[in-house]
């Protein structure tokens, strides 16, 4: 993972289906002005998200993962009986564990599959697909389906208005079988760099910091970010991992019928479609509606550019991400 290398002749990993799981409560940019000390103005001009959707009290990841796993299986046909890996991308899980996959497993019937939870934050999708696509050309899985799912509420501080006007809940989920043809996923690019490790972050819920009231009075238990670090690096990365994967792929800007970057905040969004020549109106945008939902961004963003007649059959798209770690990567598929 990591060194672009040429893409090797082996089977393709194609996307047969997708699916969606949104909350029904919507919590506006005028909301927010009632909460913090921000406008709609404000948030609209620096991030471009106007509305974000927010998990109900008693809905949880696994709950918005099951949606979208229920509707991915559906627009494919399959049966949950015959998926053999549950792969779910998360940093918002139901519980310290079992993995969220396993609620998954259990509320869709795939009695058959292996399920498992992956995190490498806003990038952990991408890293998803990459061990999905690995497990169908190694022949170890025919049927993948891979979930991003999030609840970034529950880790959200509401008085801080630096963060919490960006984040909103969903899942996204794919199924993915071995194609036929040279229709697919045409190469996967994923890097880290652990050194930046206090730029974004999450510090409560785990063994270092764990739940104590000390730990709580002092927030830990709420994400927080170096925000104007955090939109250096997410540029930089991003647009690196894009043109790794254009060459890997062999892909000419004009090849590229899409770019589909994780839904961070509009200015990055533009500044990575700038760096490698995309065209705007080649480049999909959802984060005015959703918000910043982290590992679910790209898969929700897939499924609503294939509603909307973006991504057709022969269609090249470029998926790139950046998160906490940090982490990033880039995948190129045509559908």
């Amino acid at each position: 993972m990591g060194k672009t290398q040429p893409v090797k002749n082996k089977p393709f990993s194609q996307i047969i289906g997708t699916g969606v799981g949104i909350p029904q409560k919507v919590l506006t940019n005028f909301d927010l002005e009632k909460m913090v000390d921000t406008s709609d103005e404000w948030i609209k001009s620096r991030t471009g998200i106007e509305t974000r959707y927010i998990a109900e009290e008693g809905q949880f990841t696994s709950d918005l993962g099951t949606t979208a796993a229920l509707n991915a299986l559906h627009d494919a046909h399959v049966s949950a009986k015959d998926v053999d890996v549950i792969i779910f991308a998360t940093i918002t899980p139901d519980v310290g564990f079992p993995a969220t996959a396993v609620f998954v497993q259990k509320n869709i019937g795939a009695v058959n599959a292996a399920a498992f939870d992956i995190q490498a934050a806003c990038t952990g999708f991408l890293y998803g697909l990459e061990l999905a696509d690995s497990l169908i050309a190694a022949k170890k899985a025919k049927t993948v389906l891979l979930i991003g799912g999030e609840t970034i509420s529950r880790i959200t501080d509401y008085s801080d208005r630096n963060t919490c006007v960006l984040f909103g809940d969903g899942a996204g989920a794919v199924v993915l079988r071995a194609a036929e043809d040279d229709h697919g996923i045409l190469g996967v690019y994923t890097r880290s760099d652990g050194r930046l490790n206090n730029l974004l972050k999450l510090d409560g819920l785990g063994t270092k910091y764990p739940p104590t009231p000390e730990h709580y009075d002092q927030k830990m238990h709420f994400l927080r970010m170096e925000g104007r670090e955090v939109f250096k690096h997410a540029v930089t990365c991003m647009g690196d991992a894009a043109e790794a994967i254009m060459e890997r792929a062999s892909l000419s800007t004009e090849e590229v019928d899409l770019l589909i970057p994780h839904q961070a905040n509009i200015r990055i969004i533009e500044a990575t479609a700038k760096r490698v020549k995309v065209p705007p109106e080649k480049v999909f945008i959802n984060v005015n509606k959703y918000g910043n939902t982290s590992a679910a961004s790209i898969p929700i963003a897939i499924d609503e550019a294939r509603r909307q007649g973006r991504l057709k059959t022969g269609s090249v798209a470029v998926l790139v991400a950046f998160g906490g770690g940090f982490t990033w990567g880039a995948a190129a598929i045509r559908f």
